[in-house]
């Protein structure tokens, strides 16, 4: 049976602080008129969590406001997230690794009526990510259809916000997936690397880790700044600069990193090999399965 655990996010009255709620995770919680569905008009984090310790929680709440500021959604109450995201990892405590994921959307649309924001937190137990964090993933580059710049010129397309809509980023796995790969590396339409679906890039290159600059539209990596923390425990040195495919192409190693996955080596992009850094890869995976906070 699945382990899952729910807690509604309940916004207080003018003046007053959201509180939780607990609900049932297996019976219907959502209004078919809450934005969140009809329109992807939200926000969300998930952040691993180990024996009952959250794991990089502050960088997903500081993550997810900045999503909210974005949006201009109502600003989260950061203090009832907290609680949720503990409250939640303390249920699972029992599990090496599981996931909490929080939700903030618009809320119901009513013509004339302001609308309260929808929050809540699910957790349950992460799978089995064995293969991928040893074997490796196989990657395409695809298109994103967007300049590098497009933070700077086009605010409104939301580059580099956690939003509800994936759409996008699950077409673009179905299409990694028919052309018999796993997952994707996004390149913006000036020949840049950007991210991955759900993922940061990050590549080797002798004693270096580098990963591509926030700036290019990406979403901030909770992950790859902790691993950019601990490289030197490992006698490696970090950069951030713009990077392109042929960089990729020419890596020692590269691994797709995020909360959930971890540290998913390259093994191959668009059908040509890559090395894979077995010891590394495991370095980087059993700090991350490590982290209390």
């Amino acid at each position: 049976m699945t382990v899952q655990h729910l807690l509604l996010v309940v916004p207080g009255a003018p003046g007053a602080a959201a509180h939780l709620v607990e609900a049932d995770a297996q019976h219907p919680q959502l209004s078919v008129l809450d934005v969140a569905a009809t329109r992807g008009d939200g926000i969300f984090e998930t952040l691993s969590t180990g024996r009952g310790h959250a794991q990089a929680l502050q960088a997903h709440l500081d993550r997810f406001a900045r999503s909210a500021r974005m949006l201009d959604l109502p600003a989260p109450d950061l203090a009832v997230w907290r609680d949720a995201v503990l409250a939640l990892a303390q249920r699972l405590a029992d599990h090496d690794e599981a996931w909490v994921k929080i939700v903030l959307s618009r809320g119901i649309e009513t013509p004339g009526v302001a609308a309260l924001p929808t929050g809540w937190a699910y957790g349950t137990v992460s799978p089995d990510f064995r293969r991928e964090r040893t074997e490796g993933v196989d990657v395409v580059l695809l298109d994103r259809g967007l300049r590098s710049d497009v933070s700077d010129t086009s605010p409104w397309l939301l580059a580099g916000a956690k939003t509800l809509s994936y759409a996008v980023n699950r077409a673009a796995v179905r299409e990694a997936q028919r052309r018999g790969a796993d997952d994707v590396v996004f390149v913006s339409s000036d020949g840049l690397l950007l991210e991955g679906p759900t993922s940061s890039l990050v590549i080797r290159r002798g004693d270096e880790l580098a990963t591509p600059p926030d700036a290019l539209g990406i979403l901030p990596g909770t992950t790859q700044v902790d691993l950019f923390a601990a490289a030197d425990q490992w006698g490696l040195r970090t950069v951030v600069e713009p990077l392109t495919p042929d960089d990729l192409r020419a890596a020692d190693a590269a691994w797709l990193v995020s909360s959930v996955r971890h540290a998913a080596p390259l093994r191959s992009v668009d059908g040509a090999a890559l090395p894979v850094d077995a010891p590394l890869s495991a370095a980087m995976n059993g700090f991350l399965r490590a982290r209390t906070a």
